[in-house]
């Protein structure tokens, strides 16, 4: 520049958009804001885009007038949704976690995913990767000494009974201290997850070990905010699995043994009721050993059959909802 001065940052340059082809009147009222407001939406091309604005502006503008929010009301949230942000990184997310404890994510999973007559669904969580060893049937997920023995199978079925081979099961769940193995500053290798397939009469099996209850991060604002409402933040204990399928819809859900005192209050409202589950102890140290458990005659048995959807009879229902 001439005049020796800065170049202005990059934020505060023009988006090159004129101004809309109609001209909102001044308020001389609080209405005229949402009004105005409303009126701008109609310029968002994307149809489905411009209803969720709507929408979002008209119930956030009568949340607003509603509760008589305050300026320092206001500027409290706006301090408390950044602070949420900078808690992000790459490998923890606390916006879902603000989502998940006020139900929204379990609300979304929900209306998405009606009962179909397959096996219900439940939120992914944060802590899927993509590393999970390749096991065959049998195989154990944990390593030894993660926690009490538990044995899980089942079979994979479509909605009218037929096995499905060669489908893809994902299985991922916490060990006997409560976390996750991303959750350990040192990992180095993936523990307490795996992938299998089933055969061609649609079994699967597979060693776990018996989850256990854990708290959600705590640490943040999020945490902060559980604590002021008088809440736990504790989730029961559940063992996660994805199934996937060629000409099936995916599956991504949990299963929550039964008996755990956070069933009923689970900080992120994911349980539901077809998913509690209950755990056979069995007491045979033969039949330990032909499970593949190395020591000691006892462990848990989770029989669980994963049911499918087809791809073609997901969409016709979803059409029809």
């Amino acid at each position: 520049m001439s005049n020796g001065a800065e170049p202005m940052p990059q934020w505060a340059v023009s988006n090159g958009i004129a101004p809309p082809p109609f001209k909102l009147p001044l308020p001389d009222n609080p209405d005229i804001i949402t009004a105005n407001m409303m009126k701008m939406t109609e310029l968002t091309l994307d149809p489905r885009k411009r209803f969720l604005w709507q929408t979002i502006t008209k119930y956030l503008h009568e949340f607003i007038r509603e509760t008589k929010l305050t300026t320092k009301e206001w500027e409290e949230a706006i301090k408390f949704l950044t602070r949420v942000g900078q808690k992000c990184t790459s490998t923890r997310q606390e916006f879902i976690l603000l989502s998940d404890i006020f139900g929204a994510s379990a609300l979304v999973d929900a209306l998405n995913n009606p009962p179909t007559g397959a096996t219900e669904s439940s939120v992914l969580g944060p802590f899927f990767t993509d590393d999970a060893p390749d096991l065959m049937n049998g195989d154990s997920i944990a390593s030894e000494g993660k926690g009490e023995y538990m044995f899980v199978e089942g079979r994979v079925l479509s909605i009218d009974g037929t096995p499905i081979p060669n489908a893809t099961i994902e299985t991922w769940e916490t060990d006997d201290t409560g976390y996750y193995d991303v959750q350990y500053s040192g990992r180095e290798t993936a523990d307490c997850r795996g992938r299998l397939h089933s055969d061609k009469n649609g079994y699967y099996g597979y060693r776990a070990v018996v989850p256990v209850a854990y708290p959600i991060p705590g640490d943040g604002p999020v945490g902060e905010l559980l604590i002021g409402m008088n809440r736990h933040n504790m989730r029961p204990n559940h063992l996660h699995c994805m199934v996937v399928a060629t000409g099936f819809r995916t599956l991504v859900t949990a299963f929550y043994p039964e008996g755990c005192k956070y069933i009923e209050s689970d900080a992120v409202f994911g349980v539901k009721k077809s998913l509690v589950v209950g755990l056979e102890t069995v007491k045979d140290e033969g039949e330990a050993r032909k499970r593949g458990f190395p020591t000691g005659d006892t462990f848990k048995l989770l029989k669980q059959d994963l049911i499918l959807i087809p791809e073609k009879q997901s969409s016709e229902f979803f059409a029809r909802i």
